[in-house]
């Protein structure tokens, strides 16, 4: 088990490889880590902001809110760079929360009229304004983050409440950060104590067991109101909002007809890992209680009753409740149970992408192939892709000293990338670079979509090439943030916008050469060829003066930046560089590289199969017949996959080819889906 010094040790890591890595201050990097990690424990939504601001007398370093319950959370930083925990004191603490308390009633005041429009917080003052005097702002938080650790003692924050508004003063510490760490790891069970009468569902599965029931407007509403997001983690979909005629739909049955609620409204599809029953068969207690299908049923009613201030007692809600005792197929089993019941607003594949074959893919290889040597060293490492959040740190967890070194250096920290960081190069170079400028989730999401559809397209597309062109573009993106950091017309402000529109414009300026930029050349180096320097030199202050031209209406340029607009002004543009043939490749080259590409990638497939199929016990071919022999009509298989088995299943073929595999391959991973058991001898 990972000690929280040992956690600590890697946060401070990863935040100075970060800061490094972006040529961003270590508070942000500091700021920006954090906020992943609140993320996941639904202490804020994705949309929250960076948007350090420091004066006399007031303080903030970020911003976030929740639409849904009308949330509004301040957040400032106070990062210790010691290796060694530090305690934060009680001076600290209040005087931090008293700087970004007076920072919240400034901006009542229309602060941002005195803010330059280039300072990070701007965004964030004229957002607090224009939220107060439309009445949105119904719970505001002031929360402290901090890598240091409250004293034992501490109990409060001794400030009074805003007037007329719910206020929360919070300190997220170091070990608060390391229980979500060790919760995500031992997948610590959201617990919910609760009455409702059900029906057990006899199945003739050992897998699961289900219920179906019914809860009230108002047990929802409550289960919501204290686990937030977090009853959702597994949900396929996010929160939406009164928007589409369904959502709307919904609010007027809750309105007018909220009897009639029961039969309008399609229920909730939820899991869990254990359910306590009465003797009456009422369910008393649920363990690990997620909501697979229901997120708009669920915000509909508790936003009604939160923010409309309607009466939700009269609302039943049918809910079928699946109970997966093992863990380690329940991921599997939600993902497929969100799959098919998510019916009622359209599923992008994003959605689904969290179980794709990608990651694995993209894991396999980052975990087999060494990036060159440069600069002289004698040290060989990987690029670390980061499929499973913690996943860095949990390999090293019982591993000796020495290989844990061994482990460090093969993986150093600054080649550690997580699988939302690369949709952002991805998506940028794909030409969407206000996609990007929407923020990771929406720029993830996006890149979900694309890459499922690359892979339906060709079932080849991820490949060694590919894995180094997208590490390539890792590499690009943040040599981009150093040159537009440290570049003599910068003067703050807006670099994320202009890194992801350079990345773009660059792309589409080779596209219209027809030509390809050549990712090997960055891949080699391990950095930007001087050439493509140079090039990145130019482009990147013609984006940052580009976008400073916003058009009137617009508060600043990350607004502008957003809008598909603001891209079409560099498309119809005229703009052209001149690219040294050195680092372009022409279009047949491009296809022959990729024949040869797709030639490997099939052959390691078939490799992987075969290694697969034989590695298999001969009880399994037993299994696979006698299952599909005795409804031969109803499987799906041909004769020739049945004598297949056969001869699987007599030893007859000790040595499938590598077609024989793939079919083999593919009727056992149909009985997995199926719900077949293997008893292996």
């Amino acid at each position: 088990m990972i000690t929280l010094e040992e956690f600590n040790n890697d946060f401070i890591q990863s935040v100075f490889s970060s800061a490094e890595g972006s040529a961003v201050m270590k508070s942000q990097a500091f700021f920006e880590n954090v906020c992943e990690w609140l993320i996941t424990s639904g202490d804020i939504t994705k949309d929250y902001q960076y948007s350090e601001y420091l004066k006399t007398g007031i303080e903030i370093s970020g911003f976030d809110y929740d639409n849904e319950r009308g949330m509004l959370t301040l957040l400032v930083n106070q990062f210790y760079q010691d290796e060694e925990i530090q305690t934060i004191t009680l001076n600290t603490i209040n005087s931090k929360t008293k700087r970004i308390q007076k920072f919240y009633t400034k901006c009542l005041n229309r602060y941002y009229l005195n803010m330059e429009e280039t300072d990070d917080a701007f965004t964030v003052a004229y957002n607090i304004y224009d939220l107060h005097i439309k009445n949105k702002i119904r719970k505001i938080r002031f929360i402290i983050l901090t890598n240091g650790k409250l004293t034992r003692t501490f109990e409060k924050v001794n400030l009074d409440a805003i007037k007329d508004i719910e206020t929360e003063y919070r300190i997220i510490d170091i070990e608060y950060l390391y229980s979500i760490f060790i919760s995500e790891q031992n997948q610590t069970n959201l617990e919910v104590d609760i009455i409702l009468p059900s029906l057990k569902i006899k199945t003739n599965s050992n897998e699961y067991e289900s219920y179906l029931t019914y809860i009230t407007g108002e047990q929802l509403a409550e289960i919501y109101e204290t686990h937030g997001q977090k009853l959702f983690e597994q949900n396929v979909r996010t929160f939406l909002q009164f928007r589409g005629n369904v959502n709307k739909g919904l609010k007027n049955t809750i309105k007018y007809d909220p009897e009639k609620f029961f039969a309008y409204n399609n229920g909730i599809t939820a899991t869990a890992t254990e359910v306590n029953t009465d003797e009456e068969g009422n369910i008393t207690h649920i363990n690990n209680f997620q909501i697979v299908n229901g997120g708009q049923t669920t915000s509909a009613i508790y936003a009604a009753r939160k923010l409309n201030k309607m009466d939700v007692t009269n609302i039943n809600v049918q809910m079928k409740l699946s109970v997966v005792r093992d863990k380690e197929k329940q991921d599997d089993f939600v993902s497929k149970v969100s799959e098919y019941a998510n019916t009622q607003n359209k599923v992008n594949k994003s959605d689904f992408f969290s179980n794709s074959p990608f990651h694995k893919e993209m894991k396999k290889y980052s975990q087999r192939t060494w990036a060159p040597v440069v600069n002289g060293s004698q040290k060989r490492t990987h690029w670390f892709y980061e499929r499973v959040r913690g996943e860095y740190l949990n390999e090293q967890a019982y591993l000796t000293k020495a290989n844990k070194t061994k482990f460090k250096i093969e993986n150093p920290k600054s080649q550690f990338v997580d699988k939302k960081f690369i949709s952002k190069p991805e998506i940028a170079w794909l030409l969407k670079p206000h996609i990007v400028s929407k923020g990771v989730e929406y720029c993830f999401s996006e890149f979900a979509n694309e890459i499922t559809n690359k892979i339906e397209n060709n079932e080849y597309a991820i490949t060694e090439s590919y894995f180094r062109d997208v590490i390539s573009r890792v590499i690009m993106f943040k040599s981009i943030e150093k040159i537009v950091t440290k570049a003599v017309w910068y003067s703050g402000g807006y670099r994320a916008q202009v890194v992801a529109y350079t990345i773009s414009l660059l792309s589409l300026i080779i596209e219209r050469k027809k030509k390809y930029l050549n990712f090997d050349l960055i891949w080699e180096k391990q950095d930007l060829p001087n050439e493509l320097k140079k090039i990145l030199e130019e482009l990147t202050e013609y984006v940052y003066n580009k976008l400073l031209d916003a058009p009137m209406g617009y508060v600043n340029v990350a607004q502008w930046a957003k809008q598909k607009d603001c891209w079409e002004k560099f498309v119809s543009g005229s703009y052209d560089i001149n690219i040294d043939e050195c680092l372009l490749i022409s279009k047949n080259e491009s296809k022959i590289i990729n024949i040869q590409v797709k030639k490997d990638k099939k052959l390691e497939k078939e490799m992987e199969d075969q290694i697969f199929i034989v590695g298999l016990d001969n009880t399994v071919w037993t299994r696979l017949f006698e299952y599909y022999s005795s409804n031969y009509k109803e499987s799906g298989l041909g004769f020739s996959e049945i004598e297949l088995l056969i001869k699987m299943k007599e030893r007859k073929l000790i040595l499938p080819n590598e077609k024989q595999s793939r079919v083999l391959r593919k009727i056992y991973n149909k009985a997995l889906e199926e719900g077949v058991k293997f008893e292996i001898s």
